[in-house]
């Protein structure tokens, strides 16, 4: 337990919780669900219950084979061990209690995913940054999600509901997909903002391009920046 809690292992075992995420998630007969971490399998029988078709997967092959051990009658599950994010397979729906160290990797690849809707937990800081209205708090992650998210908090979750219990409190959010961005301009936004002391015409020198704004990030629109993105990746 202790090597998972370093990975940013925590495990959901609040089964009221688990049906609250699921009924959240909206799921009908005609959905495909992706799970990114089956972990325990807490949520996926109930998922499994509601849903056409539910893809789990997880790196953890001690976890994976637990889980086929534990799941084998259930004939609309589809457990696959290995990297979530290369996921190649459509889906309408994305639920996930994110490990603590993925939830950025994760957001960044669902705004390059095609998908309708889904629910995830998430590290409460790493919720405030993306639901920020300050500028000064906000990150390039906070830019991407609410540029291809509708993002909305639902529940808060104790620690005490993990096993290991994690150093803070977790939120579940609600997401609904808005637009899709690709990698180039994600690295670029992320770029963008390990500048962010600069002003836009000296963020601009970064990339070997021109603009006369003197402006900083936090005097601009989470819209305006992903312009001055797709500006400096135009050629």
């Amino acid at each position: 337990m202790i090597k998972r809690k370093r990975l940013g292992q925590h495990f959901l075992h609040s089964s009221a919780i688990a049906k609250s995420i699921v009924f959240e998630a909206k799921i009908t007969k005609d959905d495909v669900v992706f799970e990114l971490g089956t972990g325990l399998g807490i949520l996926t029988p109930f998922l499994c219950q509601y849903a056409k078709k539910v893809i789990s997967i997880d790196a953890d092959g001690e976890l994976y084979e637990k889980a086929k051990s534990k799941f084998s009658g259930i004939i609309n599950l589809f457990l696959e061990f290995g990297d979530g994010f290369k996921n190649t397979e459509n889906f309408s729906i994305f639920v996930s209690n994110l490990p603590y160290s993925k939830s950025k990797e994760a957001i960044e690849w669902l705004a390059q995913t095609h998908f309708s809707h889904g629910v995830i937990m998430v590290q409460k800081e790493f919720a405030e940054k993306l639901l920020t209205k300050s500028a000064k708090d906000r990150r390039a992650i906070s830019v991407i999600a609410n540029h291809t998210l509708e993002i909305e908090k639902f529940l808060d979750v104790k620690k005490s509901n993990f096993s290991p219990p994690p150093n803070v409190d977790s939120v579940v959010l609600k997401i609904i997909k808005k637009k899709s961005i690709d990698r180039d301009l994600i690295n670029v936004l992320n770029k963008i903002f390990s500048y962010r002391r600069k002003t836009i015409h000296n963020i601009f020198k970064q990339f070997g391009k021109e603009i006369i704004i003197e402006k900083r990030l936090d005097d601009l629109t989470g819209d305006e920046i992903i312009n001055l993105a797709k500006e400096i990746l135009s050629n």
